[in-house]
């Protein structure tokens, strides 16, 4: 895990609230099922026992993950406004000046990102060359087809 983690206010919410869910909720529904799979007997044959094992180690692993996170992160804002220049919660249009093409972009945390839906974390290379760049702007990125250039086109929130 980077040390430099970026987060938004409501992103590192959101991971504390999951974290309590985990550690009070979630592991007591774990040890209930681990409860009743002991009771069906024999554990080296005991499907249901070995599976809520499995989740329990499954889930620890999770727990410890979001604690280092949130110790190691760095908390910025949500982002307010109108921007004058791109940045975390900004939505960037477009144009690829090899093909014309326009889209948006959001640049969002790691937490958010869910590129099938153009939120793009600031830390791939497509959201690292958008970062900090005005309206009019070229910016070249190293994209898995080689290399691309977009234009920015407008820049809001």
């Amino acid at each position: 895990m980077p040390d430099d983690m970026i987060l938004t206010e409501s992103s590192f919410r959101q991971l504390q609230a999951e974290l309590e869910t985990l550690r009070t909720t979630k592991r007591a529904e774990i040890a209930e099922s681990i409860r009743k799979a002991r009771a069906y007997g024999d554990l080296s044959e005991n499907f249901e026992y070995q599976e809520a094992r499995r989740a329990q180690g499954i889930l620890n692993g999770r727990i410890q993950y979001l604690s280092k996170l949130l110790e190691v992160a760095k908390v910025v804002p949500d982002a307010e406004g109108v921007p004058e220049c791109s940045g975390l919660g900004s939505i960037v249009r477009v144009r690829d000046l090899e093909t014309g093409d326009e889209w948006e972009y959001t640049l969002v945390d790691a937490v958010q990102a869910d590129p099938l839906n153009d939120r793009i974390s600031y830390n791939s290379p497509v959201g690292q060359a958008l970062m900090d760049c005005r309206v009019g702007d070229v910016v070249e990125v190293n994209i898995p087809a080689g290399k691309a250039r977009y234009e920015i086109l407008a820049i809001s929130r």
